[in-house]
Formats: structure tokens, C-alpha cells, sequence
């Protein structure tokens, strides 16, 4: 497997194994393998979980149930712990990059984490990037560190990324509770069947499971990014990596590869209304590559502001068809819907164009 610049996911159960904060445990062989790659001169960035359960024993907390405001102040004291542990296992610096879901669906944040993660990995420095949790809210959250790995894989333009699990692969069946399990190698398409597969994580330090894993998996294929799922708790793992051979299961990436405009679209930007069309807008841009007009549009929900992301919705079946950016707010579309474009700028007084939707914001599902 040759790669050039690749995004490494290690989980809480890798960073902090026992309730006792950070440890080398696994670590120590991740860290040889990433100045193994350095030395080569791959390209590395590092997505790490591990803040919430680096920082549980400093933190008193009286219920197994932890509260969200408990969560936040174990994984501030938690980052500074888990960098910590890092660091100590390199010899060239590290950064630390924490990031929100705002900061990757806002475009001009998105590209100043792509230059900022360039410009380091530049001069020689490993980024490390997680969540940030202390100031994440319900509506901000990524929620997992996979499908944030994904993302920065995006960002950095990686062409491999590796979650690195405590387990070997993707199996046929839960291999914790059937002994005939068989681990698949190779995964060319992401199906409703491999989905169907996927079991969920029994550590309670962990928040992904083998389902976001897939669900990230899907999202770096789609990207051109050629994905691994490899258990990071055993050493000789990263000396068949080394030896460009797969220890555990790799999704193929996707030849056809969508734009990075449209998988940012698709995937990182958080829908904020929906727009129903009729029959006529539904085949035009499905069919014939259009731009949607306000003359398609049947029903606008829920309020959202021009430039906001909106779900296009097939009104006769109630079936998303496709996302995109409103040039139009929610009030202008209730007022212009169903209307011919050449009335727009008369009946709102000003205009954002002819359409309502374009094309080149638009993706379709």
C-alpha cells in the first residue's frame, strides 16, 4: 500500500485502556510507526480521542452516568494530558488542533484548517487533531472522532486514512461472540449488507463502534481516500503496514471521485430547511444537470437564512433527492415559489439570480 499523506484514528481504548488516565500501553508502537512514515517522508496527521477518558480520574464525578457539563471539563483537562503523552513518545513537535462542527461547515474556517495543517506538515510537525469538546453543543457536535478523522482527511487532501480499533478488521459476524467469524480483507462497496455487519462498541470510554467506522469509511471513499480499519492494540500490525500489507480490512477507493466542494456538502454541512419540488424540478436536476428555479418549488419548511444549507425534497414521494445552498432565505422563497425567475427581483424587490439552488452547490443523493 503506498500512500503519501495519510490521517491516523486512534480511539479512547488505545489512548487510555484503563480508568487510570494516559498510557504508552499501545501507543508507543502507533508513535514508532508514524516517525517510521516520517522517515520515509509520508506525510501524517493525527485524529486522537482519549480527552474525556485521559482526564475521568481527575475530575470527581459520583455517577457512572456522566453529565455533559462533567464530560466537557474531564476532556479539558484531558486534552492537556493527552498531548502530553504524545509528545513524549516524538522527537519533532507536535500541534494540537481542536475543531468543531461549525469550524467545517463554515468554508472560509474549513480552508484555514487545510492551510494551517499544510503550512505544519511543511516544517515537519505532527498535527493532532480532536474534537473540541468544551465548547461543542448539540447542534455543533461531530459526536465521534471516526467520521472527524474522515473529515480531516478531507481537509488534508489525505489519499489513505487508518482508524486504528481494537479489533482486527470487519467480520462477517461479531467475532467477540461467534467463533466462525471470518474477517473480510477487501471491501470494494459499501453496502446495506456490510452496514448490516457492523456491531456496536461494548467499551464504555468509547462513542463510535464498528458503525461509524463504516460510516467514516464510506465518507474518505467517496473522497478518493483508500480507508483502513486495523486493530491498533497489536504491534505487528504496523510492521505489515510497513511491509505494504493489509493487516485488517480496506474499502477501496472510490474511482469516481466527487468534487470536494460537493462531499463537503454532502457530508460536514449541517441542513438548516427543506425545499419540496414538484415532478418537473425533481427531473431536471436529477436528469438534465439544472439549477433549481423558484417556479419548481412546491413548500418551503422550517427557517433558514440565504446561504444556509436546505434538503431538496420530491413532493410526491417524500423522498430527499439532493442538498444544496439557498441563495434565498426561507421568507423570500415563501414569496417567490412557484414564481417565473424574471419576477423575482419585482416581487422581493432585489435579487440573489435567477436561481435558487446552482448547480456547483448542489449535490445530489
Amino acid at each position: 500500500m503506498n500512500f503519501h499523506r495519510a490521517v491516523i484514528k486512534v480511539g479512547s481504548a488505545l489512548v487510555a485502556p484503563t480508568s487510570d488516565g494516559c498510557s504508552g500501553q499501545y501507543i508507543l508502537a502507533i508513535a514508532q510507526f508514524i516517525t517510521k512514515c516520517q522517515q520515509q517522508g509520508k506525510e501524517i496527521i493525527l485524529v486522537s480521542s482519549g480527552g474525556v477518558a485521559a482526564g475521568r480520574a481527575l475530575i470527581h464525578h459520583g455517577s457512572p452516568k456522566l453529565s455533559v457539563a462533567t464530560k466537557k471539563a474531564m476532556a479539558s483537562v484531558g486534552q492537556m494530558q493527552m498531548m502530553a503523552n504524545w509528545q513524549r513518545f516524538f522527537d519533532s513537535p507536535c500541534s494540537q488542533i481542536l475543531v468543531t462542527q461549525e469550524d467545517l461547515t463554515d468554508r472560509k474556517r474549513f480552508v484555514s484548517i487545510q492551510e494551517t495543517i499544510k503550512i505544519q506538515l511543511a516544517n515537519g510537525i505532527l498535527p493532532i487533531v480532536n474534537e473540541n469538546d468544551t465548547v461543542t453543543t448539540k447542534d455543533l457536535t461531530i459526536g465521534d472522532n471516526d467520521n472527524l478523522a474522515a473529515l480531516v482527511a478531507q481537509v488534508c487532501e489525505a489519499d489513505s486514512l487508518f482508524i486504528l480499533s481494537d479489533i482486527d478488521g470487519v467480520f462477517t459476524k461479531d467475532p467477540k461472540i461467534h467463533d466462525d467469524a471470518v474477517l473480510i480483507p477487501n471491501i470494494d462497496k459499501i453496502t446495506d449488507e456490510i452496514y448490516a455487519m457492523a456491531g456496536t462498541s461494548r467499551n464504555h470510554l468509547a462513542t463510535g463502534g464498528m458503525k461509524t467506522k463504516i460510516q467514516a469509511a464510506e465518507k474518505a471513499v467517496e473522497h478518493g481516500i483508500n480507508t483502513y480499519i486495523i486493530n491498533g492494540t497489536k504491534s505487528e500490525v504496523f510492521s505489515s503496514l510497513l511491509a505494504k500489507v493489509n493487516p485488517g480490512t480496506r474499502f477501496a477507493a472510490d474511482k469516481d471521485i466527487i468534487r470536494a466542494k460537493k462531499h463537503w456538502l454532502k457530508h460536514t454541512l449541517k441542513s438548516q430547511g427543506i425545499i419540496s419540488l414538484d415532478p418537473g424540478a425533481v427531473n431536471a436536476l436529477v436528469n438534465k444537470g439544472a439549477s433549481l428555479l423558484p417556479a419548481g418549488i412546491k413548500s418551503v419548511t422550517k427557517e433558514f437564512k440565504a446561504g444556509d444549507a436546505v434538503e431538496l425534497i420530491d413532493a410526491q414521494n417524500n423522498a430527499v433527492i439532493a442538498k444544496g445552498i439557498s441563495l434565498y432565505s426561507y421568507h423570500d422563497l415563501k414569496r417567490i415559489m412557484g414564481k417565473h425567475s424574471n419576477d423575482i427581483s419585482t416581487i422581493l424587490g432585489h435579487d440573489q439570480g435567477d436561481v435558487v439552488v446552482h448547480r456547483d452547490d448542489m449535490v445530489i443523493l
